[in-house]
């Protein structure tokens, strides 16, 4: 988790290294979990990969209960038939209240585990524990500080949301035929893949967040050469949209794009601010391909 947080505000220590992609074409590769945990372990031990993890912990358990309380308080005597588009429709905007809630509530947690890991970056000890953190936020940002961040989150959590659950009942109810064997394994897949791919579609969000979360915050890793100083979270927006296109500018051909997109779609680990959003804002082709794809696949079963 470290690894990935510090990668997402483009602090990228080691270099890449040359390999090949999928279709045997040799290309520079960043190095994956494991080198970089690697890394932090030459660096700070086996300690250091667990930078962040007290307010994690406490953003989760604080996290599960209001999300469990908030739907306990919507749920209704109101039955609307199960797999209809009401019944998806209404269950997704319980689901989003009830994760906005949670969301809002355990933010300020969220800032302090990015600002634990980040510091890594300048060699900081800033944020040491989760009271420390609290009252160092307060005193230097305000209450404000506590909530950097949180509107791409929210945004991108109930994009992310609703994309999933109606990519989800479309092929649930056109692709997928109620006579084929084994069927509710297969909504459960589509349900699974629907949900890796919204993430993948608002991943932008997610990054705009966290490299505001951190932005202007007296580490090295909110600050230049590691990140631009933003006012807003829009400027933060706007700059990495420039960075998209300014490297699809001198992109060598569509060939070359179309690989980029498939061999970052594959990677488990997030990479570098432009590269990351680039390849995120050009998924919807892919995504569309991918779907119909899948609903032939699944006709012919």
């Amino acid at each position: 988790m470290k690894c990935n947080e510090m990668k997402r505000v483009g602090h990228e220590p080691l270099p890449p290294t040359l390999g090949r992609n999928l279709f045997g074409r040799q290309v520079y590769q960043l190095p994956g979990l494991f080198a970089y945990a690697k890394h932090i372990i030459k660096i700070d031990g086996k300690s250091g990969l667990f930078n962040g993890l007290a307010p994690r912990l406490v953003a989760g358990t604080i996290g599960t209960v209001v999300h469990s309380k908030v739907l306990q308080v919507m749920s209704s005597s109101q039955k609307k038939e199960e797999g209809s588009l009401p019944h998806v429709i209404n269950e997704t905007t319980k689901e989003m209240i009830a994760r906005s809630c949670a969301t809002i509530v355990t933010h300020p947690f969220h800032v302090i585990t990015l600002r634990c890991m980040v510091q890594f970056i300048g060699r900081e000890a800033k944020y040491s524990g989760v009271f420390d953190s609290i009252i160092t936020v307060y005193r230097e940002e305000g209450i404000l500080g506590f909530f950097a961040g949180l509107i791409p989150r929210l945004v991108g959590d109930v994009l992310s949301l609703w994309i999933c659950n109606l990519l989800a009942h479309l092929i649930n109810t056109y692709a997928i035929d109620d006579s084929m064997s084994h069927t509710g394994e297969i909504k459960n897949c589509s349900q699974a893949v629907t949900g890796f791919f919204a993430s993948m579609l608002t991943y932008p969000f997610v990054l705009v967040s966290n490299l505001m979360a951190v932005n202007n915050c007296g580490l090295a890793g909110g600050l230049p050469p590691y990140a631009a100083v933003y006012p807003t979270w829009l400027d933060c927006w706007s700059h990495l949209s420039r960075e998209v296109s300014n490297m699809h500018a001198h992109a060598d051909s569509h060939l070359d794009i179309v690989l980029r997109i498939l061999y970052y779609c594959c990677a488990f680990s997030p990479y570098p601010i432009a590269q990351g959003f680039r390849e995120c804002l050009t998924i919807p082709a892919f995504l569309i391909s991918f779907f119909l794809s899948f609903s032939f696949f699944l006709r012919a079963i």
